[in-house]
C-alpha cells in the first residue's frame, strides 16, 4: 500500500483519540507547542499520564529534547473554537519559531511552572517528567509524566464529579487529519456483579 494510504488507515483503524496540545520550553526560553493523539490516562495514584513520541533521530524532536532539558510540559485539549490552529501545529517549524506564535495561539504562566499552557484551552494539565520506556520494535518511546496542576471550569463536572468533555467543545481525532466533535450519549452507575442488568 501507498506509504500516506497506509499512515492514514493504520493511523485511523483504532478509533477516534484525544486530541491534546503538548507544550515545551527550552532552556533558552524558546516554546514549542505540537500536537497528538496518543495521550493516554496510566493512573490515578500517583496521577499518571503518557505519549507516543515518534522516534528520535534525524527528524528534530523539539518537544523531547525540551522535557528532557527542564523536566516540565503541559497537556492542553484541543476544542472546536481553535481546532484549524491546533493542526497546524503538526508543521516542522524550526527550533527558533515558536508553533505559539505562528499559529495564533496564546502562552499561558501558572504559579511558576516553567511549561507554557495553551490559554485558549478550557482543560489543560502541568506535568513533571517521571520516565521515558523505548518501544524497539518501532523506535518510538513511551514518555510518562505526573499531574502537578489540573486546570478546569467548574462547570465541566457533573453531578457524579465526572467530566462532561462535550461541555466544553472538546475534539478528538482519528487518522492524522479528521477532526470528530464528541458529545454525551450516556452515563451508567460504577460496575459491581450484583447489579449488572439481565441482557438476555
Amino acid at each position: 500500500m501507498e506509504r500516506v494510504k497506509r499512515l492514514k488507515i493504520i493511523n485511523a483503524v483504532s478509533g477516534i483519540k484525544p486530541a491534546n496540545l503538548i507544550g515545551t520550553i527550552s532552556n533558552d526560553g524558546m516554546t514549542n507547542l505540537a500536537i497528538f493523539s496518543s495521550v493516554v490516562h496510566l493512573g490515578s495514584d500517583p496521577a499518571l499520564m503518557g505519549f507516543i513520541m515518534r522516534p528520535v533521530g534525524d527528524v528534530p524532536r523539539h518537544t523531547y529534547d525540551n522535557i528532557l532539558q527542564n523536566g516540565s510540559y503541559t497537556i492542553n485539549h484541543v476544542h472546536q473554537s481553535f481546532v484549524k490552529n491546533a493542526h497546524y501545529t503538526s508543521a516542522k517549524l524550526q527550533k527558533e519559531e515558536s508553533e505559539f506564535s505562528r499559529c495564533a495561539l496564546t502562552e499561558e504562566y501558572v504559579d511558576g511552572f516553567k511549561a507554557p499552557f495553551v490559554e485558549e484551552s478550557y482543560l489543560k494539565m502541568g506535568l513533571k517528567f517521571v520516565e521515558a520506556i523505548d518501544i524497539p520494535i518501532n523506535g518510538t518511546i513511551l514518555m510518562i509524566g505526573e499531574i502537578h496542576h489540573l486546570i478546569l471550569p467548574e462547570y465541566s463536572i457533573g453531578d457524579h464529579k465526572d467530566i462532561d468533555l462535550s461541555s466544553m467543545d472538546t475534539v478528538g481525532i482519528s487518522g492524522l487529519n479528521s477532526y470528530y466533535s464528541l458529545h454525551k450519549i450516556n452515563e451508567f452507575p460504577y460496575v459491581r456483579v450484583s447489579e449488572m442488568p439481565d441482557f438476555a
